[in-house]
């Protein structure tokens, strides 16, 4: 069985289909492409709305785009299958108004349409829907991508995509990583996966935020409402969390983590006692730290 029987089997021509493997060149948008397509469609739907010139060419004689991930080496796993229904010409400045273009550039470093390598005067935007073509396998449905990876544009008709595997759930959002396995770079910390965020709102906990654009490093704690999960939160919405000696600093170069998982109902004193201990352990305090107290 291969893509193709798929389409056919839903009267699909795969010579109307254009399939697409999104694996961004960005490391930081690859890293939560699949959490975009999982939980932030409107992101991933504007992130593939707009291409090269020849990715954009083929496109436009296309009456449907089947959408994947490039997961893993020579594999392909499912996020819909999309018809196109219009396009929209945009110039430069009108590419960088739209509000999920600028999100994901300062978000996850999306460097988007290069004016200076891209000389169009215009680009089309494809006004692309979604279909329930197999909706119960998105994000389960994995097939095999032969040939070249980096020509990550074809069209269906041409190539056999053969099902490799049906997972059992989505491999889109996978399990969270054990406590003490955790480093989140910043730009992740808004886009976690909402079955992440419960687990992170039980914990109380000592966290430690790295900076590596200069080695030094600040210890906090987290005992409010939602815990960690709000603590974390409050980074992703500032930078800075309110903290003065992390005011100023690049945000994108600081990577979260936990140096101790606390009991949810761990008085609030008892968790300021254990961060401080930390703060001497690892010598945070300033000069030689972030830590301002």
């Amino acid at each position: 069985m291969n893509l193709n029987d798929l389409l056919a089997g839903k009267g699909i021509d795969p010579k109307g289909v254009v399939v697409l493997r999104h694996r961004p060149d960005e490391p930081q948008l690859r890293r939560v492409l699949p959490w975009l397509a999982a939980e932030h469609h409107h992101l991933f739907n504007a992130f593939q709305s707009t291409h090269g010139p020849h990715v954009q060419a083929s496109l436009a004689k296309a009456s449907y785009v089947a959408s994947f991930i490039g997961h893993e080496p020579g594999r392909a796993l499912f996020v819909g299958l999309y018809g196109v229904e219009d396009s929209t010409p945009m110039t430069f400045e009108q590419f960088w108004q739209v509000p999920e273009y600028i999100e994901m550039r300062d978000r996850f470093g999306m460097v988007g349409w290069r004016e200076h390598q891209d000389r169009r005067s215009s680009i089309l935007f494809f006004e692309l829907v979604q279909t329930d073509f197999y909706s119960a396998w998105r994000g389960r449905l994995v097939v095999g991508w032969p040939g070249i990876e980096r020509n990550w544009r074809r069209w269906a008709s041409g190539v056999d995509f053969p099902v490799l595997a049906i997972h059992e759930y989505s491999a889109l959002v996978t399990d969270m990583p054990a406590w003490r396995e955790i480093v989140f770079p910043w730009e992740q910390l808004k886009a976690l996966p909402v079955r992440w965020q419960s687990v992170l709102k039980q914990w109380r906990a000592v966290y430690y935020i790295f900076d590596e654009s200069d080695g030094k490093g600040y210890v906090g704690s987290a005992y409010g409402a939602e815990n960690l999960h709000s603590r974390w939160l409050n980074y992703a919405a500032t930078g800075h969390g309110g903290n003065r000696l992390l005011r100023g600093r690049d945000h994108r170069h600081l990577h979260f983590s936990i140096l101790q998982r606390l009991s949810p109902d761990l008085d609030a004193k008892d968790v300021i006692q254990l961060e401080g201990s930390w703060k001497d352990r690892l010598h945070t305090r300033a000069p030689l730290g972030l830590n301002d107290n």
